[in-house]
């Protein structure tokens, strides 16, 4: 359920590095945890970001939830799809349902980013 390729970031977003991009998603456990996703609502393809910081919302039945972004970077591409089809956020979390994609400034910040046996161990302290 958690893929072992990605790095997870404590708000729940995982980033898939490949050479010097980072694409960006929410996790399974936080599409889940929102319900039905409604709207998704993305920076523009050129902005600066750095690890941390807010870069939009995801909006479900249930509630608004905050995206972060788990790298610094250049935003290079932005999930189009996901304007008119948001639900591919809960049907797809780790392949269609991506979100952005970071040109990395620092790719030495991935390793501070918690691995899928991290994350695991983490969603588990978290329900108690």
């Amino acid at each position: 359920m958690i893929p072992p390729d990605l790095r997870y970031h404590k708000e729940h977003e995982w980033v898939r590095v490949k050479e010097t991009d980072g694409t960006v998603g929410i996790s399974h456990f936080a599409q889940d945890a929102l319900g039905d996703i409604v709207f998704v609502d993305l920076p523009k393809a050129g902005a600066v970001v750095t690890a941390g910081q807010q870069i939009g919302e995801v909006e479900s039945t249930k509630t608004t939830s905050t995206i972060y972004t788990p790298v610094s970077g250049t935003i290079a591409k932005v999930n189009a799809d996901l304007k008119d089809h948001p639900e591919l956020v809960n049907s797809d979390p780790y392949g269609k349902g991506w979100m952005i994609v970071v040109h990395l400034s620092n790719s030495d910040e991935v390793e501070s980013l918690m691995t899928s046996s991290q994350y695991e161990s983490y969603l588990a302290s978290q329900k108690h």
